[in-house]
């Protein structure tokens, strides 16, 4: 079964860092492509970025290029999100996920709470 375990999260000032981690397991990691969704209460899920798995491109969201920056191990089978200069919207449950043609799967999130 694949199983995603996210975190790193936590309470920060706007301005402050931080990186998430996610541990994969039950499927290829190396071959298959990766994202982090965040999804604010109340809100439908957004996306944040993928790590292609084929020839290592990253795609990031408006809101958070130049800030975040996605990276993977594959032979640790983890994924990671730096994120830089955090502001209060980017208040949300962090998940990491596959990308699947027509979805995705995604494991327990991690919270992340921009607040002064």
């Amino acid at each position: 079964d694949v199983q995603l375990q996210a975190s790193g999260g936590g309470l920060v000032q706007p301005g402050d860092s931080l990186r998430l981690s996610c541990k994969a397991s039950g499927f290829n990691f190396g071959s298959t492509d990766m994202q982090w969704i965040r999804q604010a209460p109340g809100q439908e899920p957004e996306w944040v970025s993928i790590s292609d798995s084929q020839i290592g491109n990253t795609y990031y969201s408006d809101s958070v290029k130049g800030r975040f920056t996605i990276s993977r191990d594959n032979a640790k089978s983890m994924l990671y999100l730096q994120m830089n200069n955090l502001k209060p919207e980017d208040t949300a449950v962090y998940y990491c996920a596959t990308v699947e043609a027509g979805g995705y799967t995604r494991g327990q999130g991690t919270q992340v709470t921009v607040s002064s």
